[in-house]
């Protein structure tokens, strides 16, 4: 899910021939609804919407079994991080701790 307009995604899901849909957080519902929306931009600016960077992990009935976000969009999680903390998270079997 992204901020960039719809008519943006069409282009770049033609030319890297995806076979997933892309899809846009209009107004930054999903942003604001997950507490990743980066606050830096106000309505009106040209990058609203843009969510802290960061993963998610939703199960199948769309509860947020894992949210690791960092404000400003160089501070990135490493692929560590996300393990580690998947790892706390949940056992073998995938269930959540």
């Amino acid at each position: 899910m992204t901020s960039d307009v719809p008519a943006t995604l069409a282009i770049f899901h033609t030319n890297n021939n995806l076979n997933y849909p892309l899809l846009h957080d209009v107004e930054a519902k999903h942003a604001k609804a997950f507490g990743v929306l980066n606050e830096q931009y106000p309505p009106g600016h040209g990058a609203y919407g843009v969510p802290h960077p960061g993963v998610m992990l939703l199960d199948g009935d769309g509860v947020v079994r894992f949210k690791l976000a960092e404000p400003g969009f160089r501070n990135r999680p490493s692929f560590e991080q996300i393990y580690a903390a998947l790892e706390e998270g949940f056992n073998s079997s995938g269930e959540e701790q």
